[in-house]
């Protein structure tokens, strides 16, 4: 009788302290833990192994893959920094930016963030670049100018947010190279408004990069731009003060003769060259060329 009591006893016990009591329940949960981890180094240590072999693609499904199914774990955050330069180096401008802005918006205060600034700037900056371009000299200021913007801003995002950073000092190079291609894309689009007459539009172009892009070497252009199209309009004062800036700071400009004049020499367009002119290369039924215009930079006063 005390025998079956003990029993009875012993088995409420173990009913109502659950299997912690068992030694080989808890060594499962340990066993169950181990493996949990193993698999989640395992997952990191193949998605390294893709990236350092450059199996980029394979390195993205294998960092989404952990992500997905440890996104608490202690790889989730660095894999999604991963992905990003993933798709960067696969030549996805869009898929890098997007997964940069991700990260930035779910990890501000990381110590990394930078890095996906950084790497957002370049995945615009390269989009319009192909190998060709490093081979053969290209005019990048005749392309289409928004993933340059998009860079610019970028750049200028990570210098204002982590001025400090390490990726600073490429980010403000790479700032002035590209402020250069933006400037001179005006200057062409300044020119295209002049060549149709569209002298105010063109006018407000060439002032855009006076105002904007004061420290570009394509400011003396520029300024050139607004002295014609204010006297093409008939607009003298204006016309005569951007000649005395231009006078001033640019006394070398390419455009100034010996006597301090400044010569705008109208170009032949294709749109005034007949089919003749264009079939023999410009040597039949040749368009007459208008004189250039001469304008002379207002002495200062006293001299």
């Amino acid at each position: 009788m005390k025998r079956a009591i003990g029993v009875a006893v012993m088995m409420a016990l173990l009913l109502t302290s659950g299997c912690s009591l068992w030694p080989w329940g808890k060594d499962k949960e340990q066993d169950a833990e181990a493996e949990l981890n193993a698999t989640e180094q395992m997952l990191y240590r193949n998605a390294q192994r893709s990236l350092r072999s450059g199996n980029y693609s394979q390195a993205i499904e294998e960092l989404e893959l952990l992500e997905s199914r440890f996104p608490f774990g202690r790889y989730a955050e660095q894999a999604q920094l991963e992905i990003v330069f993933a798709h960067y180096m696969s030549f996805d401008a869009d898929a890098a930016r997007s997964a940069a802005d991700r990260f930035i918006r779910l990890h501000p205060q990381h110590p990394n963030v930078d890095y996906a600034y950084y790497i957002k700037g370049l995945a615009s900056y390269y989009r319009n670049r192909g190998i060709f371009d490093r081979l053969i000299t290209t005019d990048l200021t005749r392309r289409d100018m928004t993933s340059n913007r998009e860079a610019y801003d970028d750049f200028a995002e990570l210098l204002t947010s982590f001025p400090n950073s390490l990726y600073a000092p490429d980010a403000r190079q790479r700032m002035v190279y590209l402020r250069e291609i933006l400037a001179f894309a005006e200057i062409n689009t300044a020119n295209f408004y002049m060549e149709r007459g569209a002298y105010i539009a063109a006018a407000n172009r060439a002032r855009f990069v006076v105002e904007n892009y004061s420290r570009s070497p394509a400011v003396p252009d520029a300024l050139a731009l607004i002295v014609e199209a204010n006297a093409k309009l008939g607009l003298d004062d204006a016309a005569d003060d951007a000649l005395q800036v231009l006078a001033t700071n640019f006394p070398s400009y390419e455009a100034f003769d010996a006597n301090g004049d400044l010569v705008l020499t109208e170009q032949i367009r294709s749109r005034d060259r007949s089919w003749t002119n264009l079939m023999t290369f410009g040597l039949l039924d040749r368009p007459e060329i208008p004189p250039p215009i001469r304008l002379k930079a207002r002495a200062e006063p006293g001299s």
